[in-house]
């Protein structure tokens, strides 16, 4: 007896749509590098905001998530990326890498926009040390807005250094999309 024929289709499986180098090659592209970016000023936002020692949880919660969310999911893409097992995954990259970044994009911009209202909410409010003692006086110039921060200078500075990334993260973020689209589109 003959053995059946075997339906190719029933054992392979089509291949995915990705249209970056895999391995270390992708690291040699434009998107390769600015994944790198998103990663490495994406932690530098996260370590910037949690020394910082939240001082508006509410506002700087969603910065820390989207920080430390994007930081493992971009670390995860890499991962797949110069692991190769992109290729080894049915999926449409192009289409995924484009969604991921757009959604990466709105996230880190909102997480950037909260930021610079915590950093803005200090009303220009500075401890000043009196010239006789070791005593200290807060000094409020004109508390701005519904939210007011009390920061000591060292945190003021460090809430600044965390807006700055955060806005090069969603500049890096907005980039990848855009080469990202370009191509999807192709």
């Amino acid at each position: 007896m003959s053995e059946p024929a075997v339906n190719p289709a029933a054992t392979s499986f089509p291949t995915s749509t990705i249209s970056l180098p895999l391995g270390l090659e992708v690291l040699r592209t434009y998107t390769g590098v600015l994944v790198c970016l998103e990663i490495l000023f994406g932690a530098l936002v996260w370590i910037l905001v949690a020394s910082s020692n939240v001082p508006v949880p509410l506002l700087q919660g969603w910065v820390m998530f989207v920080s430390v969310t994007s930081f493992f999911l971009s670390s995860f893409y890499l991962t797949l990326l110069v692991t190769g097992l992109a290729d080894r995954i049915n999926t449409d990259w192009n289409f995924l890498d484009v969604f991921y970044h757009f959604l990466a994009l709105l996230f880190y911009f909102a997480a950037f926009v909260l930021e610079a209202a915590t950093t803005a909410a200090n009303g220009g409010a500075h401890i000043k040390l009196l010239p006789n003692g070791t005593d200290s006086v807060l000094c409020i110039t004109y508390p701005r807005g519904n939210i007011f921060t009390m920061l000591s200078y060292r945190e003021y500075s460090i809430n600044v250094a965390a807006t700055i990334f955060a806005f090069v993260v969603t500049l890096c973020y907005g980039g990848s999309m855009v080469m990202g689209f370009k191509r999807w589109r192709k």
